[in-house]
């Protein structure tokens, strides 16, 4: 399976998103994560050695591509609307990260506006704890316009931000009674990934 993750808009967990999909995929078989983003996030969270799958850039990719069953990747942010065309053409899906605040789904449904709806899905991440009801609004606005979505979504916890000043997936941070419910958010999501596919 090849999971292309991108999004207009920075901040709404885009490479957090693709390195635990890939984790994901990984306790399936052999998975890849290219890191295509200019700014190399998902090398950086790798270089302290504690994935369980492999992370290159683009340049690499073709090699460690030979040995992987799947394959992730991390795009720049902001992709043109021939780049997006290329990415979902190139992929069994497009999975597409928003956050429910105003200017995030703006810049996503700008985004999903160019694709087929066949070929992505909008995962809804930094979901805010309740009383809040910003994430049960955006899911409800985004249902009646049609646009694809996961049936899981991702909250908004730190220990994702911990995850990645330790170099792991949030499952093995260290100092976190939340962990595992940080885990379980996006194991649902690589379940959905891989009955979907």
């Amino acid at each position: 399976m090849i999971v292309t993750v991108a999004s207009f808009k920075g901040g709404v967990g885009k490479t957090t998103t693709a390195l635990h999909l890939a984790a994901y995929l990984q306790v399936d078989a052999p998975t890849l994560l290219v890191d295509g983003d200019l700014n190399r996030s998902a090398l950086q969270w790798a270089s302290a050695g504690n994935l369980d799958f492999q992370v290159c850039d683009e340049a690499q990719a073709v090699k460690f591509s030979r040995k992987a069953d799947h394959i992730v990747i991390d795009t720049p942010a902001r992709p043109s609307i021939e780049e997006l065309a290329t990415l979902a053409g190139g992929c069994d899906i497009l999975v597409v990260p928003t956050s429910p605040d105003a200017l995030a789904m703006g810049a996503m449904l700008q985004m999903v506006e160019h694709l087929d709806a066949q070929t992505f899905k909008v995962l809804l991440t930094l979901i805010p704890p309740k009383p809040s009801s910003r994430g049960s609004d955006a899911r409800a606005a985004l249902t009646d316009a049609g646009v694809p979505l996961f049936k899981s979504q991702i909250r908004f916890l730190d220990c994702f931000r911990k995850a990645a000043e330790q170099g792991t997936t949030v499952d093995k941070v260290k100092g976190d009674s939340m962990r595992r419910i940080a885990w379980e958010c996006y194991r649902k999501v690589g379940k959905e990934l891989i009955d979907d596919g």
